[in-house]
């Protein structure tokens, strides 16, 4: 939904009480509790609840799609070249925006100040982290909102955009709710065509460089995990084939990987400290297996934490780089999502951060070399059209040895 009719989250857990609760996890139970809250009133969340039965009228199976390595590079014709050798300052410089495709004025904005940015530091890729075309996603695979909410916003950045699906891209009856994850697909086929648009599946990796990756990008579908709906189709459903594969697919795509640097990409953050709240807590009530997120915090907890760098990750409007925990087994969650929408300008949850704006439009550069990972963020005037950058955190330690590596 990200967007501002939203019941205030119930309170996550803090640091210090997951570490006096344990992590251990029962048979098909979160460690987190979950809310059950009910709602104390109407407005446009409440109705999720009764669209679900409708909802199954919208949702049509759609064929099973693997998932695919960037081994094989697939693209348009002409498509940009992903970067194969580090830029002049020895590093893989890797822009990163969310919840940008408005096509209003701030995800203009905002492009046009990334745009200077990435000339002045040599940038040769960039990350979408979902709700690429607001409200409800393309209407098929040659939409024209692809070229007013993508393709023109960004032009002059000219590298592949590795794109991850949103919960607005996958809208059912109701925008934003994920309730159809099957039109995701049309963002998949758009990429046969777009030079910049880089998703080969709805679930993918691309190691950089090819040959000898330094670091690897593993792009996820979160959107069953945590629609505001549940699944009808029963391909999609929390526990069904496409949830079950790509869960296998991410365990074992992490635990091979000879990349130095891990980070997984996806629209839903495992920690947030804005107005969502983190996967497990979402928004303050659940319906069944769906809203809270319980299921995709497993997966964090269980296939992510403490086997990636970094998690990047939209959904909330605000700009967050949190710190590694105990939690998280060392893995840094990132919240990028303020592309071209803002929040409420307040933390609602005291998860340690690094740095965190919750104001303010912005994008993140992301910088790799084999001595450090460092994350950059950059706020952005929308009347000037000009970035500021705001913070810069650096590590020099990956969380885990590459596949194959001496301890």
């Amino acid at each position: 939904m990200c967007e501002d009719e939203l019941i205030p989250p119930q309170a996550d857990m803090t640091e210090q009480e997951w570490l006096h609760t344990g992590s251990a996890t029962t048979a098909g139970e979160p460690s987190m509790p979950t809310t059950g809250r009910t709602v104390p009133f109407v407005n446009r969340r409440t109705l999720l609840g009764g669209a679900m039965a409708g909802a199954a009228l919208a949702v049509l199976p759609s064929p099973a799609q693997s998932p695919a390595s960037a081994a094989a590079r697939r693209g348009a014709p002409g498509a940009f070249p992903f970067p194969e050798h580090p830029n002049g300052k020895g590093e893989f410089a890797i822009l990163v925006t969310g919840d940008a495709g408005t096509g209003d004025e701030a995800q203009y904005a905002v492009a046009a100040a990334a745009r200077d940015v990435c000339q002045a530091e040599r940038v040769g890729l960039a990350v979408g982290l979902g709700d690429n075309i607001y409200e409800n996603g393309p209407e098929s695979d040659d939409d024209a909102e692809f070229q007013d909410k993508f393709e023109k916003p960004n032009s002059g950045i000219d590298v592949p955009w590795l794109m991850v699906l949103g919960n607005h891209d996958c809208s059912g009856l109701i925008p934003g709710s994920g309730g159809d994850p099957s039109r995701g697909d049309r963002e998949v086929a758009y990429a046969a065509t777009s030079r910049r648009w880089y998703m080969p599946s709805r679930y993918y990796s691309v190691p950089l460089p090819a040959a000898d990756p330094l670091v690897e990008f593993f792009a996820i579908d979160t959107i069953p995990w945590s629609s505001y709906v549940a699944q009808v189709d029963p391909r999609y459903r929390w526990d069904g084939p496409y949830m079950r594969e790509q869960r296998s697919w991410l365990d074992g795509a992490l635990r091979a990987s000879r990349a130095r640097w891990k980070v997984v990409i996806g629209h839903h953050p495992y920690l947030n400290n804005g107005k969502h709240g983190s996967a497990g807590s979402y928004d303050g009530f659940e319906i069944g297996n769906y809203t809270s997120g319980v299921h995709l915090k497993d997966m964090y907890d269980g296939v992510v934490a403490g086997r990636a760098d970094l998690i990047l990750s939209g959904h909330d409007h605000t700009l967050q780089i949190l710190e590694p925990t105990a939690r998280t087994g060392g893995t840094r969650q990132v919240v990028c999502g303020a592309s071209a929408k803002t929040e409420d300008g307040k933390a609602h949850f005291g998860h340690p951060a690094a740095w965190q704006n919750f104001s303010d439009h912005g994008f993140m550069l992301l910088k790799v070399s084999g001595a450090r990972l460092t994350i950059e963020a950059y706020t952005v005037d929308v009347a000037t059209r000009k970035a500021t950058l705001a913070h810069r955190t650096r590590q020099t330690q990956p969380v885990s040895a590459p596949a194959g590596a001496h301890a």
